[in-house]
């Protein structure tokens, strides 16, 4: 769930709204941003550093981010804003206390992904359990070849179904994701970290998850609370076989932890599609996390397929167009 804090609007029709989108290059060059239906200008930037924002932000009434942070003391230098309109779900960039102390409000896009990141997590769970990385290495190499062989196995391979996978999280991603999994025959569990209780969906306690699961997918915001959920101690709870799969944010994973449950074999292996600092440096654990046959990393890009896209897109808009004529949608604060 969504915090929720509400401040009242007047309708800022009649007036020429100055939008700036700050990162537009966040989405793909194919995706269509249609014109918001009210008088505006609109000013757009492929990409923002902390330093520009400032400039760039300051006479905007509307400013739309994906990752650029939306700080307090950027917030100091605006002047006419009021609306901060994230295209992403995820809200973890923008100071939410901040902005309902400076009067402005915000909203984000939501289950736009829904099809898109379940879809990318069932193909990182298929191929580390099929050992696709590898097998595709070794034919590379001619290992099939010199095997004489008219099948080359020498991989293990590990079927999904009669598998339990353990969700963290409870919202539109992992429920989809936990109707694809039940399709293949899989045991699902889930773990909510607020506390959410949902009738319909078998919960269990967060270290029940981690001991039963084969699989672990994050599927949960990031907060203070859930920041290096997955460390040293957690990985030692989960099962030597055991797949991570994170498609939520990087910080949820402290990298170094595993970096080293991977190489000691503490668990199976791992599919990343997120990072802490994106894109990761090029001494980041990830980095050599990536060499690995048993690590599938993957550069931020499960939310990404077009139909995902052009829906953010779409629903970005609506909801300007929505806060300008007075209506509250996917509002935060």
């Amino acid at each position: 769930m969504f915090p929720r804090i509400v401040i009242s609007y007047i309708g800022l029709m009649g007036d020429d709204q100055s939008i700036v989108f700050l990162d537009r290059e966040t989405l793909g060059p194919g995706v269509q941003l249609r014109a918001p239906a009210f008088p505006h200008q609109w000013q757009e930037y492929a990409a923002t550093t902390p330093v520009q924002a400032g400039a760039r932000a300051g006479a905007a009434t509307i400013l739309i981010t994906n990752k650029v942070p939306i700080t307090r003391g950027l917030l100091r230098e605006t002047r006419e804003l009021r609306l901060v309109a994230v295209a992403a779900t995820g809200t973890d960039v923008v100071d939410l206390a901040a902005c309902e102390e400076h009067s402005v409000a915000v909203c984000n896009v939501r289950n736009y992904a829904a099809t898109s990141v379940p879809e990318h997590i069932l193909a990182l769970m298929l191929s580390l359990r099929r050992r696709l990385s590898a097998y595709q290495r070794r034919v590379r190499r001619g290992d099939w070849q010199r095997s004489g062989q008219f099948c080359f196995f020498d991989e293990p391979v590990t079927d999904l179904a009669g598998t339990t996978l353990g969700i963290i999280g409870t919202g539109s991603i992992a429920q989809a994701l936990g109707a694809l999994a039940s399709a293949l025959n899989m045991n699902v569990i889930y773990h909510s970290l607020s506390g959410r209780e949902l009738p319909d969906l078998p919960l269990v306690s967060f270290d029940e998850l981690l001991n039963r699961a084969d699989i672990v997918s994050l599927n949960c915001p990031l907060t203070n609370a859930s920041r290096n959920l997955i460390n040293r101690q957690t990985l030692r709870q989960m099962k030597p076989t055991a797949l991570l799969i994170n498609t939520a944010r990087g910080a949820l994973i402290d990298l170094a932890a595993l970096e080293a449950a991977v190489l000691t074999g503490e668990i199976g292996g791992a599919g990343i599609d997120v990072a802490a600092q994106e894109p990761p440096a090029p001494d980041d654990p990830l980095m050599r996390l990536c060499h690995l046959d048993n690590v599938l990393v993957t550069p931020h890009s499960a939310w990404a397929s077009e139909a995902s896209m052009q829906a953010l897109a779409d629903q970005l808009i609506d909801a300007i167009e929505a806060f300008v004529a007075g209506r509250e949608m996917n509002r935060l604060v």
